[in-house]
C-alpha cells in the first residue's frame, strides 16, 4: 500500500496537500507522521526526513520501494497512478489553466505564506489585521490570489475551482485554512469557495485530526507563547 510521509497536520500546509487530495479521491495509503520539533540540522525530524528523500523535506510518498517527494511531484503522480480518477479536469485547456493556478500556488504567494503560516487550532483576527495594514507584499500576494481565484469560479459559478474537486482544490486547501485562521475579508464568491473547500471530506478529516494533536510548537508561532485553542 502507498505509505504519505506527512508533518503536524496543525503546521504543515506543504503535507495538507497530498494527504487531502488521496483522502478526498478515495486512495488507500497508510499515514507515518514526522514530528516537528526543529528544522535545524541534526534534528529529530531532520534526521528523519532526510533518511527519507534528498529533500529532507515532507510529504514523501513511498510506493513500492520508489520514492516520490515534493507536493506536485506527488499530485503529478498520482494523476498518473490513478488516471481512472480524474485527479485533473477533463479538457486539456481546462488542465491546462488548473496546472497554471496550481503551479502558481506551489511556487508563489511568499509574503502571504510567510506571515500567515498554517495554524488550523488557532483563531488569530488580530494577527490578520495587523499584517493587512503593515505588510504591503501580503496585500499584493492577497489581491493575486484573490483574483486568480475570481477568474477560474466564474468560469463555472462554483463552488469549486474546476466544478468538480480536483488537484487544484487539495493545493489551495492550506490558503482556504490560512484565511479561516486569520480571517482575511473576502468576497461572497470566494467565501462560497472557501466554504465548500473546507466541507471536503478530506478537509474535514485533516483538520478534525489537526486538532487532536495539541501539539504546541514555539518555533512554528513567533506571533504568540502559548496556544489558544478556538
Amino acid at each position: 500500500m502507498l505509505k504519505l510521509h506527512i508533518g503536524n497536520k496543525n503546521y504543515s500546509s506543504w503535507s495538507m496537500r497530498p494527504w487531502v487530495l488521496m483522502t478526498q479521491a478515495g486512495i488507500p495509503f497508510n499515514e507515518v507522521v514526522l514530528r516537528f520539533d526543529s528544522f535545524e540540522p541534526g534534528s529529530q525530524f531532520k534526521r528523519s526526513a532526510e533518511a527519507l528523500s534528498p529533500s529532507g523535506t515532507v510529504p514523501v510518498l513511498v510506493d513500492d520501494g520508489l520514492v516520490v517527494w515534493d507536493s506536485l511531484a506527488i499530485a503529478e503522480y498520482l494523476a498518473e497512478r490513478f488516471p481512472q480518477l480524474g485527479l485533473w479536469p477533463a479538457t486539456a485547456p481546462e488542465r491546462a489553466l488548473a496546472r497554471s493556478a496550481t503551479a502558481a500556488m506551489h511556487s508563489g504567494f511568499g509574503a502571504l505564506r510567510s506571515h500567515f503560516p498554517m495554524n488550523i487550532e488557532a483563531s488569530l483576527p488580530e494577527v490578520g489585521a495587523r499584517v493587512l495594514r503593515e505588510e504591503p507584499a501580503v496585500v499584493a500576494d492577497l489581491q493575486r490570489l484573490l483574483a486568480l481565484w475570481e477568474s477560474l469560479l466564474a468560469r463555472h459559478d462554483g463552488p469549486l475551482l474546476f466544478d468538480r474537486f480536483s488537484i487544484a482544490d487539495a493545493f489551495f486547501a492550506p490558503v482556504v485554512m490560512r484565511l479561516h485562521t486569520y480571517a482575511v475579508p473576502v468576497s461572497p464568491r470566494v467565501q462560497r469557495y472557501l466554504e465548500a473547500v473546507q466541507a471536503l471530506r478530506g478537509v474535514q478529516a485533516w483538520v478534525a485530526a489537526a486538532l487532536q494533536e495539541h501539539d504546541f510548537r514555539a518555533f512554528e508561532e513567533p506571533y504568540r507563547t502559548e496556544p489558544t485553542p478556538r
